[in-house]
């Protein structure tokens, strides 16, 4: 019997790139979406789920099962992507951002959970960012969101790995997507002590991710964790440079760092 997965924000980008490979290789797949009658090009069936309502999560969970049977492979894909100086983000789209990208997340798994501990089987993967990994400039909201999610995965991990369950994190890089345009930017305001570093960063963070990897490296690379019996807790997949970043997080002093990010985003 093929293995039966389940995928948040599965409609485009990397949610539906992984969606297609896994329905190629023979997976049952599942995919989410706000709003699937909207969809008419899916090879995968879509329910609907918002990630916010957790009326949503139980109902496409329970409709996913009673299709099913079961699910073997969570994948949490749904997320969305926020910019701008922390002093300027309004507080309700921060909170919605956590809404998303951290709680939202954490629901599905919770819903998830219980089928996967009776038959002492699963893995729920959750899809981060190499962003998680450090504080950016103007994508602190985002960092943070991502960040919260690697680091709690780490506890979940310890507590459902008695029950025959592995959950783990996948941190792409920058894949060209249509997240930039799904993102919450907050307006550059003339006028604004941030108006011209902010405007130059947020221009670089849209042209890295319209020149980003093909979304398809992400989907081999969940097949292979999928098809891994001990994976590891966290993957980064993306540009030698992105994942090395973090490396040099790791062994070069907070100040330097930090010097070595404003200069690469030409902050002064």
């Amino acid at each position: 019997m093929s293995k039966v997965v389940f995928i948040t924000g599965a409609s485009s980008g990397i949610g539906k790139a992984i969606g297609e490979f896994l329905f190629q290789k023979g997976y049952t797949v599942f995919g989410t979406s706000r709003n699937p009658e909207k969809i008419n090009n899916s090879l995968f069936p879509l329910v609907a789920l918002d990630v916010r309502d957790n009326q949503t999560i139980k109902k496409a969970i329970d409709e996913v099962l009673a299709k099913s049977g079961r699910i073997d492979v969570l994948i949490n894909n749904a997320g969305v992507g926020i910019t701008g100086p922390i002093e300027e983000i309004p507080s309700e789209e921060i909170k919605n951002n956590f809404e998303t990208n951290f709680f939202g997340p954490i629901e599905v798994i919770k819903a998830v959970l219980p089928q996967m501990r009776q038959k002492k089987s699963g893995l729920i993967i959750n899809i981060t960012s190499i962003a998680g990994y450090m504080g950016l400039p103007y994508r602190g909201v985002y960092s943070a969101s991502k960040g919260a999610l690697e680091i709690i995965t780490e506890s979940i991990s310890m507590e459902v790995k008695p029950f025959g369950v592995n959950i783990v994190n996948v941190a792409p890089g920058d894949f060209a997507t249509n997240i930039a345009a799904g993102r919450y930017h907050a307006p550059v305001i003339e006028g604004s002590a941030y108006e011209t570093t902010y405007g130059n960063t947020l221009k670089q963070m849209n042209e890295h991710v319209d020149s980003g990897s093909n979304p398809n490296i992400m989907a081999h690379a969940i097949y292979e964790i999928i098809n891994n019996k001990s994976p590891k807790i966290h993957y980064k997949i993306g540009a030698f440079m992105q994942k090395f970043s973090i490396v040099l997080k790791r062994i070069l002093p907070d100040r330097v760092y930090e010097k070595m990010l404003m200069n690469h985003y030409k902050l002064k």
